[in-house]
């Protein structure tokens, strides 16, 4: 008898159904893919959002999605064929009046992960090739060229948190998030590139939007070494303040879990719903050395941003390294970090976000962890 693993996710349709009794059917308007070295990403694109659950049939070495109150819209690809060494193919169909299915069969015994995003709404599936596992970064060795620029050969990736449509938090004189943390990751690019020769790549370098997912996938294309979304912290109550830093992992911190939340744009209790969906890729990060990497690097950086603040403002609260289920980390084949400059929505703090100094000073602080994370990584690669 084959042992079938039942993963049910329900998520909210509409906000109000109203009296007419169901929605309009969401639509698959297309689907796509990318591969990677660790896993293959397939995004399901929606009209959207739809309640889905997951069938996975490990003895057929397939797993397949029933979007339920869907349709395939026309023009859609029903067969694609990947065969990438994780994939085969991936199929569509109308499997009744009411539900579409999604069947991916894999190449091999291989873990998965799904989760939906919203604007615009879509479903991302991660499948993994067995023991997938990214190895630490290594940074070369290079000769001193000067006491001022000391060689840092690497390729970050650098992510401005929100943009365009997406203002992020707003603090209470009107200053948006998406505008501080845009002009403190430029700073940060500039630092690293001018006193650190490092390769800097920017997943948006204007007031421009950009889905989730699609900002490690750019990161992933271009084999960074290490991805460091930069964002505003925000908070009900106007008396929260300081900095902190986040790797990607499960916590039951209520609060890890608003902030998680509210940078992924859906509820607290969609986060709760989507744990068991996630936990092959919290898995995965487990079995590799991207957590273990990912710690090191988040502890660097909070240090040195502490450190750099204090040397010209007092009162800096520092809220430590802590770990969340953040979107934007998903799927990351590098060490990658969320950091949350300051609170927008704490008056103080959001004076001190719109002085072009304090910035900087945040920049020169997450750019000076960088490279105390690099220059241990490259004794550990020599040891």
């Amino acid at each position: 008898m084959k042992k079938v693993l039942l993963l049910t996710l329900t998520l909210a349709l509409l906000s109000a159904l109203g009296s007419a009794g169901a929605p309009n059917p969401a639509g698959i308007k297309g689907i796509r893919y990318s591969t990677y070295s660790s896993h293959t990403r397939v995004v399901i694109d929606l009209t959207a959002q739809a309640e889905f659950k997951g069938v996975s049939l490990k003895e057929s070495k397939r797993v397949y999605f029933d979007l339920s109150n869907c349709v395939l819209s026309n023009g859609v690809n029903k067969h694609i064929e990947i065969y990438d060494g994780t994939i085969r193919k991936v199929r569509a169909g109308q499997f009744s009046e009411e539900a579409a299915r999604i069947t991916i069969d894999f190449e091999g015994d291989s873990a998965y992960s799904v989760f939906p995003l919203e604007k615009p709404d879509r479903l991302v599936i991660d499948v993994y090739k067995p023991a997938a596992a990214s190895p630490p970064v290594k940074a070369k060795e290079t000769p001193k060229k000067d006491a001022a620029k000391e060689e840092l050969p690497l390729t970050i990736v650098i992510d401005p948190g929100h943009g365009g449509k997406d203002p992020g938090a707003m603090g209470k004189n009107g200053l948006k998030e998406k505008d501080v943390v845009l002009s403190v990751a430029l700073k940060l690019g500039e630092i690293l590139k001018k006193r650190h020769g490092a390769k800097i790549i920017y997943t948006r370098q204007n007031d421009i939007f950009i889905p989730l997912d699609e900002r490690t996938e750019k990161a992933n294309a271009n084999k960074a070494d290490l991805f460091i979304s930069v964002h505003a912290n925000a908070s009900e109550k106007h008396s929260a303040r300081g900095i902190e830093t986040y790797l990607l992992n499960w916590a039951d911190d209520n609060e890890a879990i608003r902030v998680a939340a509210r940078e992924n744009n859906i509820s607290t209790n969609k986060m709760m719903l989507l744990r068991g969906g996630l936990q092959m890729i919290l898995d995965d990060l487990s079995r590799s050395h991207k957590k273990e990497e990912s710690m090191r690097l988040a502890r660097a950086v909070q240090d040195s941003m502490v450190s750099k603040l204090k040397e010209g403002y007092s009162n800096v609260n520092d809220l430590g390294v802590k770990q969340a289920l953040f979107y934007v980390l998903i799927g990351a084949e590098m060490p990658s970090v969320l950091v949350e400059i300051s609170f927008i929505s704490n008056p103080e703090e959001e004076m001190l976000l719109s002085n072009r100094r304090y910035k900087d000073k945040i920049a020169e602080g997450i750019a000076g962890g960088v490279g105390v994370y690099a220059k241990k990584s490259a004794v550990v690669a020599r040891k």
